[in-house]
This record gives C-alpha cells, structure tokens and sequence, in this order.
C-alpha cells in the first residue's frame, strides 16, 4: 500500500490547539473583530507553527473561521441564507424525530424528556456556553429518545460545528433566556399521540430560535 506513517504526537497536539481556540471562542476570550493569528499563537503555545497551521486551517475548513491575510484569521460570520438553511436542516431532523416520539408516545420515555429539560435549564452561570449547552442538550434528548440512529447523526454534524456556536453566540445576552423557553411544551404536544401536531410545534419552536437569530444578526 503506497501510504507512509502518520505523525500521531504531531495530530495530537493539533488537535489540542484546536480545543483551545474553540474554548477561547466559546468563553468570548476571542471576539469577531479580533484577528488570529498563527505566529502569535505558536509563540503563546509554545510550540511550532505547524500544529497551530493544521489547527486553523481545519476551522477555516469548518466554516468557524476566514482567512484574513498570510497566516491571520478571524471568526466567519454567517450570512442570513445560512443561518436559514441551518434552522431548516434541524426543523427536518428535530421536527422527524417529534414526530416518531408522538406516534410511539411512551410515558417512560416522555418522562426522561421533562427530566432532561429540568436538569439541563438549571444554570449555573449565565454565559452565552452555558446557554448554548442547555439548549442543545435539551434538543438532542429529543432526538436520541426517537430512537433513529442517523437522525442523531445529522443532529451532531449541525450542533457539533463551531459556527453553530458562532452564531448562537450572536444572540444578545437579555435574549438568551427565549432560547430556553418552552421546551415542556414540545413534551405536552408529543404528549398528545399526534404526530403531526408533535411535528409541527417543533418547527414551530425552532422557527422562533431562528427569529431570534435574524433579530440579532440586524
């Protein structure tokens, strides 16, 4: 097989650079009107440019971030026929899997979805992370709990991106609380045994997180 040997410390410690910036992103130590810059980073890391190169290169290949010049990048910014097609994809997942839940409608099952969203919403701080993983524990519960592996699947390829974060990230901090809002209700409707109202009020609600993602982008 005409393949040679892979560095495995070298991907290691870009992987980590990579869980690092994203973290910086996540917690606002790193903004959208502050370049990144490659040669900075390797000097703070410690390190060579290499692994710091493979880890940005990798965010821009993600869509997290833009190359702003030689070596310098910055945080992408969604344009609104993204954050359309986003909310779009998960009201085709999340909606689908609302729907299977209804038509099996099973109090054990109903009841771990109420838990979940009570022990997600309990917050212990109030920052945009904190927000942004209650809302997406909340909503992959639903999801795993429809019992559709690929679902789950596609579910974590849209949540999982850091442009996902980005741009829940853009929200303003009073409105963070509606991205919480009403998440016992999508139980009542499953509830109801109606596949098709379970469905609907959770494109419902997601159209309603995506109302507040165009408000914020203005």
């Amino acid at each position: 097989m005409p393949f040679k040997s892979l560095s495995q410390p070298r991907q290691r410690l870009a992987d980590q650079v990579y869980a690092q910036i994203m973290q910086a992103i996540r917690d606002g130590s790193i903004t959208s009107d502050q370049p990144i810059v490659q040669e900075k980073l390797a000097d703070q890391f410690e390190i060579s440019r290499t692994p710091v190169r493979e880890a940005l290169f990798r965010m821009e290949q993600e869509g997290i971030l833009t190359v702003t010049g030689r070596g310098s990048f910055r945080i992408r910014q969604l344009d609104m026929k993204e954050v359309s097609e986003m909310y779009g994809a998960r009201c085709a997942i999340e909606g689908y899997a609302a729907r299977l839940l209804a038509e099996t409608n099973d109090a054990a099952t109903n009841q771990r979805l109420r838990q979940a969203i009570t022990d997600a919403e309990d917050l212990s701080d109030n920052t945009v992370e904190a927000y942004f993983q209650a809302n997406m524990a909340v909503h992959r519960a639903f999801v795993k709990e429809a019992n559709n592996r690929f679902l789950l699947e596609l579910f974590d390829n849209i949540w999982n991106r850091g442009s996902s974060f980005t741009m829940f990230a853009s929200i303003k901090s009073g409105e963070l609380v509606k991205s919480l809002g009403d998440h016992m209700a999508l139980v009542d409707a499953i509830e109801t045994g109606d596949g098709s109202t379970a469905a609907e009020t959770m494109i419902s609600h997601i159209k309603d997180g995506r109302d507040l993602q165009v408000q914020a982008g203005r």
